[in-house]
């Protein structure tokens, strides 16, 4: 509308458009499947606001809550959360714990994501993050999230020290893991598509009575950005653990320590090294798959050369 259309309308019109709902940029949908979306908010509080507009009645439009201070996760507003901690893992990739009130819990089902607002040169930015915290985790949560050079939300995320509140929503998505339902579960992951794999992971070693094997294949492009190194040592001591790591950009296994030699790989994980890891499975594996959207695609075509049906996997 221009502003000559704006300056023709009456003060009561002009008082309506004021309370109109904003459209979302592309910039403010994390892209994530999220239930709902910033888009489905948007389209409730636009028909609330139709409706309110035409029975010129503004006491039905309840004021939107964008963001909250009580510390508890909501998937409609965005709650505010204070860093406690940052520890830098690689050169790029790093571990945020936050604080939750008392010995609280954030309560999220296995596997699920949380979105992370920021605001960058202006512009409001949304973007996903599945915290690797166990989910009993009393007082704190934790995020992994790998920074990137020209990342819009990465340059506010680097910013981040102790002290400083950040505002996230959900809970989004998650796997509907159920104790020995599956008889393995292989875990393909890349770089930071570790973070669903780490809760379920600790769900079946914390479960005495859960007997379900797993193969975990972490996909990193050098032994140095393997991240989480000794909590996936502690997980690869339970007897139904395995993990084997595949290094893009190692070119031989000599530098590595002796522990990690017999159970990593060096190169892609090809469709071959596929089959190979999928033969050596106990059980026939129910897949799990987390990565760039690049990487799924590419797991998704070699399990099915391995025999692994499109209903026996589950992508993040």
């Amino acid at each position: 509308m221009s502003g000559e259309e704006e300056e023709g309308l009456g003060d009561n019109e002009q008082d309506w458009l004021a309370l109109r709902p904003q459209e979302p940029s592309p910039s403010q949908c994390c892209g994530s499947g999220c239930k709902p979306c910033i888009y489905d908010v948007y389209e409730k509080e636009l028909a609330q606001w139709e409706r309110a507009k035409a029975m010129q009645d503004k006491s039905l439009l309840v004021g939107k809550k964008e963001q909250s201070n009580n510390s508890e996760l909501n998937p409609d507003t965005f709650t505010a959360f204070s860093v406690s901690s940052v520890e830098q893992l690689t050169e790029d990739t790093y571990q945020y714990k936050f604080e939750l009130p008392g010995k609280s819990s954030l309560q999220l089902s296995l596997g699920q994501h949380i979105v992370l607002r920021g605001i960058v040169n202006g512009l409001e930015v949304q973007r996903a993050y599945t915290p690797i915290s166990p989910r009993n985790a009393e007082g704190y949560f934790e995020v992994l999230i790998k920074c990137y050079e020209a990342g819009l939300m990465s340059q506010y995320i680097k910013t981040w020290k102790k002290g400083d509140v950040v505002f996230w929503r959900g809970p989004f998505g998650g796997f509907p893991y159920q104790p020995n339902k599956y008889g393995e579960l292989l875990m393909l992951a890349s770089g930071t598509g570790l973070a669903p794999m780490i809760p379920i992971l600790q769900s079946i070693t914390d479960d005495e009575e859960d007997e379900t094997f797993v193969t975990l294949v972490g996909c990193f492009p050098t032994f140095d950005k393997i991240y989480l190194k000794p909590l996936l040592q502690d997980l690869a001591r339970y007897w139904n653990i395995r993990i084997f790591y595949v290094l893009s950009q190692e070119s031989s296994l000599e530098k590595l320590p002796q522990s990690y030699q017999e159970n990593t790989y060096t190169g892609r994980l090809n469709e071959d090294l596929m089959k190979t890891i999928v033969n050596s499975c106990r059980r026939k594996p129910f897949v799990l798959i987390c990565g760039s959207s690049a990487f799924n695609e590419d797991m998704s075509r070699y399990l099915k050369t391995a025999g692994i049906e499109e209903n026996s996997c589950f992508v993040f």
